[in-house]
């Protein structure tokens, strides 16, 4: 059963702000992106780079909610005669529409070797979340002893 509800009639009864958040919190899907970065770039360079799509994803609106660098690691097959790439993973909730932009800046900026976005369901979600609480935790028995 869906309920049709003009919009004149809602703005009448709730504030315009608490409206846009609750349509923007519904809309907003997890996603996961890895992107490969050259491996020819220094540590600052790279740092750089991340920075730059971080940005993007924060100045479009998304929430940045898990970030890992997994470091320098050798390629499956060559890309662009290079065999060894920096590989970042970014989780991330946003609007439908910021993935277009993103990856549009990936196309552009050439330390970008390989990229790939997807969304995450809520089984893959939940499985994240369980996966950076138990990789956190074992971080803080590490440092206790």
């Amino acid at each position: 059963m869906y309920l049709f509800v003009s919009y004149e009639i809602i703005t009448t009864f709730a504030p315009q702000n608490f409206l846009l958040i609750n349509i923007k919190q519904r809309f907003m899907n997890n996603y996961e992106t890895v992107f490969i970065l050259t491996p020819v770039l220094s540590d600052a360079q790279m740092k750089e780079a991340v920075e730059k799509f971080t940005n993007l994803l924060k100045a479009q609106g998304a929430e940045i909610v898990n970030e890992e660098n997994w470091g320098l690691r050798k390629l499956a097959y060559p890309i662009d005669k290079k065999t060894t790439g920096f590989y970042q993973l970014v989780e991330f909730k946003a609007d439908p529409s910021v993935i277009a932009t993103l990856e549009l800046n990936f196309r552009r900026d050439e330390r970008v070797i390989r990229f790939l976005t997807f969304r995450q369901d809520k089984y893959a979600a939940e499985y994240a979340a369980k996966r950076r609480n138990l990789k956190s935790s074992k971080e803080t028995v590490k440092e206790n002893n």
